[in-house]
């Protein structure tokens, strides 16, 4: 690597952005940066410019001489980086809104990775991210992907799998929200803790120890039920059923309650969209009022406004990872990556999120070992479904499509499902060129979307 590091954010007009500054920041001492480049598209121009600024401000408020560069020109920042993060959202909360109100409308779950509105996020971003490859290979070829894009586990997959980029590592924040929150509930600090998680991006369990080794599982899930559970804000807070996660003897993460509470999960999903709307719906106002804040000249720092995306921590995941590969500091990281055998209930070429070992090689993983049946059911079902539905994310072809939201637990299979994925195809048009011949077909057929709201926006 040059003399200092040059990292390239794309996506770099979110309202997460800041979080990533303030991380980079935090660890300049052993990761000595002398460039970002924020990257975005036009649609993205104007939150790219205010981001951007106050991006520059937090960098000249510490005592680090690091210039932030904004573009809209990928290949331009991409030239020679050392690092890629990844964090954009293929057309922007609109996308998100349609996603929940188009399921919603038929009674179904909508929501940003889980169930339909998941698979087709998946669809608009696979084919961004490979397009974003291919640039990396001929730019910036010795570079390291750190990927925080949802549905983040199935854009790993893609990257690899399809992309042929081994160089990558894909993040979440909710196992970082367990590891901060869950050592206190016991009089511990973080750090006294012994964690092993296994399982799927958002669909994860995880088992813990004290410093001697001894097996404070149930302990934790004890007192889970009793205090804040550390769920991340875009998630509604239904209780598990106690004995049951006792009986599995892990704890489930957040994102579980879609599958063990999904009627009460739905429930509250089609309340919020028939009164004060879906919780993208509800981002939207956040976000807006995020950006009124990262517009003033004055503010060189976090908001605290910022917690309430649901992102908390993305820092601590995104930035740690690159410290530890740049220094080789075999830290242990919560990520996604090809399995190698550490599930082995999974084959041994996908990718899971596991606890892992993080350094100049990437992620060596830390074996977890065979899950009972029912999470073993449930993980194999998840991982085929997210390979069917990358499948035809890749290849644009309508039957896989219909197969993903088949196998998917959160879709009723049937005529609804169908006309669920016509609809979401229809409204997403711009963003899936792969599909286009479908498209086409379906919108000649008088297919259109019947949410007034998923339909009147743009």
């Amino acid at each position: 690597m040059s003399e200092g590091i040059k990292i390239v954010t794309i996506g770099g007009g979110s309202s997460y952005t800041p979080e990533l500054m303030e991380g980079f920041i935090k660890r300049y001492d052993e990761l000595p940066i002398r460039e970002i480049w924020l990257v975005d598209i036009e649609a993205g121009k104007e939150k790219l410019e205010i981001v951007g600024k106050m991006a520059q401000r937090m960098w000249d408020a510490s005592p680090y001489d690091v210039k932030v560069h904004m573009t809209l020109d990928r290949r331009e920042a991409l030239k020679d980086a050392d690092f890629v993060t990844t964090q954009f959202r293929v057309g922007q909360l609109n996308a998100r809104v349609k996603d929940e109100r188009i399921p919603a409308y038929y009674g179904m779950l909508g929501q940003e990775t889980n169930g339909a509105g998941g698979m087709l996020k998946a669809f608009r971003t696979i084919p961004v991210i490979l397009d974003i490859v291919e640039d990396m290979k001929e730019l910036c070829p010795n570079a390291w992907l750190v990927n925080f894009t949802n549905p983040s586990g199935m854009v790993t997959e893609a990257i690899i799998r399809y992309g042929n980029w081994n160089r990558v590592i894909g993040l979440c924040n909710v196992p970082v929200m367990a590891m901060k929150t869950e050592p206190e509930m016991i009089g511990k600090e973080q750090g006294d803790l012994i964690y092993k998680f296994a399982g799927l991006n958002h669909f994860h369990w995880h088992k813990v120890a004290d410093e001697r080794g001894n097996d404070v599982t149930l302990q934790l899930i004890d007192k889970l039920f009793q205090e804040d559970n550390g769920l991340p804000k875009n998630i509604f807070d239904v209780p598990f059923f106690m004995d049951q996660v006792k009986a599995i003897g892990m704890i489930p993460c957040g994102y579980h309650r879609y599958y063990y509470r999904e009627e009460e999960m739905l429930a509250h999903a089609l309340e919020e969209y028939a009164t004060i709307g879906t919780r993208a719906q509800q981002v939207k106002k956040t976000e807006e009022e995020l950006f009124e804040l990262y517009k003033d000249p004055n503010l060189d720092h976090k908001p605290q406004q910022l917690e309430l995306r649901g992102g908390a921590y993305y820092s601590d995941a995104a930035c740690e990872t690159i410290a530890a590969i740049y220094a080789n500091k075999d830290t242990q990281i919560v990520v996604s990556t090809i399995n190698d055998g550490a599930v082995p209930d999974l084959p041994a070429d996908c990718v899971v999120e596991v606890s892992a070992y993080v350094g100049a090689q990437g992620a060596r993983n830390v074996a977890f070992g065979s899950l009972a049946p029912a999470e073993r059911g449930w993980l194999q079902v998840m991982k085929n479904m997210e390979l069917v539905t990358i499948e035809a994310a890749v290849t644009g072809d309508y039957c896989t499509a219909l197969q993903a939201f088949t196998i998917n637990p959160m879709v009723r299979s049937g005529q609804t499902a169908v006309n669920i994925l016509n609809e979401l195809l229809v409204a997403h048009k711009d963003y899936l060129p792969q599909f286009a011949e479908t498209i086409a077909r379906l919108e000649a057929e008088g297919v259109v979307v019947q949410d007034e709201i998923a339909r009147d926006l743009k």
